[in-house]
Formats: C-alpha cells, structure tokens, sequence
C-alpha cells in the first residue's frame, strides 16, 4: 500500500520531491495544503500543479512525461491564417482574466463538470491581482470568443486552461501568447498532461526529469512582473 504525502499546512512551500510522484495514477505527488498564492507559486516554480475534482481532496501532480510548447516553435498553420482572413478579431492581454478562466471552467458538451472548481477561480483571480497570473482574449466586437491563461514564474509560463467560443478562438490566443512571451525569451509554455489535441497544436514531450532540470533553470531568471496589458495586434500572428 503506497501512502501518499500530505502537506505541511505550516509550510507552503515545501513540496515533496517531484521525482518521486506515482507512476499511477501518473503524476499523482501529494494531497493537502492549500491554494494560496504562495504555495501555488512555489508549487510551480517546482514543477507541480493542483488538480483535483470538486468532491475530491486537494491533489498536487508532476506527470512524466511532460507535456510543453516551445513558445519559438508556435507558429499559425494555413488553415488558421485562412480563419483569420476571414474574420474581424482582437487580441487583448490581461483585460479580462476573471472571464477567461470562467470560460474554461464552463463543462464542455463531452464533460459532465469541470476541475477549476470556484476555490481554483479565486486562488488564481488572487495571482493575478498580484501580477503572477496572466490571459490571452480574443474578442468579436465586444464578445470574447477565445482566451487562455496561466501563471509565470521566472521565464517559464504554466498554461492552464484555453476555450474557443468560436472555432480558431483559443489557437488565436496561443499564438498570440507565444509571440508575447517570445518578445521576453520566454522558451516554453507548460501544457503539463499530454492529449491528442495539444499534441496537434505543436505541444511535444519532455521526459520530466530534463523538464525539472529546465524548470530549475528558467523559473530562477528575471521574468516579467506585473499587469501584461501590452495590446498584441493580430496582424503579427
């Protein structure tokens, strides 16, 4: 019977060493704690994340493999530009954070619920009136029809979640995201747990100890503190 760790409420951020997270469930690290901002930022800047459902306790991952996008390697494919050609899109930052995490955690028509429970929506609301959290929108008239978000630590960016309320909505915003983080030698964008459609974007896999070894790296260089409300125009997608 394997025991699981639980987290010392008295120390946010101290977290059990990633490596030794459970090969199944795949990733499965610790449970406990919290979703206050210091622990989230250390969880991260670790190679951790919370992911859990509503009636389940709070659960910190690290899978292996990692899934990542290099931010220089994201770039639109034919079918997107064609998308774009024909529609009047723009692209905003940092505008509409709470509504874009909102959007993700509406249940898609395949899903019965959603893991970005209301606890999630505030903890990472919080982050982002601190200037850790950030979002992507992408916008039809005054309609949001696309967006992405996450947190960054360091030059490294943790996605979290990305909608489309129209097709092409949240590839707009990764884009958009990558050729923002470019601009600040961002090199990757976590996707942390690999699916068919991330893999189709561009996303590839890192085994997660050359994924750690990165992380240690880029989390500990200067990033890029505060509001992102620099306007992203979409002609430069």
């Amino acid at each position: 019977m394997i025991r699981l760790p639980l987290l010392d409420s008295a120390r946010p951020e101290h977290f059990p060493d990633p490596r030794k997270a459970l090969n199944e469930p795949n990733g499965l690290l610790a449970f406990g704690g919290d979703l206050s901002s210091r622990r989230l930022l250390a969880a991260y800047a670790q190679g951790i994340f919370p992911w859990f459902n509503e009636d389940e306790p709070l659960l910190w991952w690290s899978p292996d493999p990692r899934c990542v996008f290099h931010t220089q390697a994201l770039k639109p494919n034919r079918s997107l530009r064609r998308r774009l050609a024909q529609v009047s899109w723009r692209i905003t930052v940092d505008h509409a954070f709470r509504q874009v995490v909102e959007a993700c955690a509406a249940p898609r028509p395949s899903q019965s619920g959603t893991w970005i429970v209301p606890a999630m929506v505030d903890a990472y609301t919080q982050l982002y009136e601190l200037g850790h959290a950030h979002s992507v929108e992408v916008w039809e008239g005054e309609r949001l029809v696309g967006g992405i978000y996450g947190i960054a630590v360091g030059r490294l960016f943790c996605g979290e979640s990305m909608f489309s309320a129209e097709s092409g909505g949240s590839r707009v915003a990764l884009m958009a995201l990558a050729r923002l983080l470019q601009r600040w030698d961002f090199p990757l964008i976590d996707a942390q747990v690999t699916n068919a459609h991330l893999l189709q974007l561009g996303a590839v896999e890192y085994p997660r100890a050359q994924f750690l070894r990165m992380v240690a790296q880029i989390t500990h260089l200067p990033g890029q503190p505060g509001r992102w409300t620099e306007f992203t125009p979409l002609a430069q997608l």
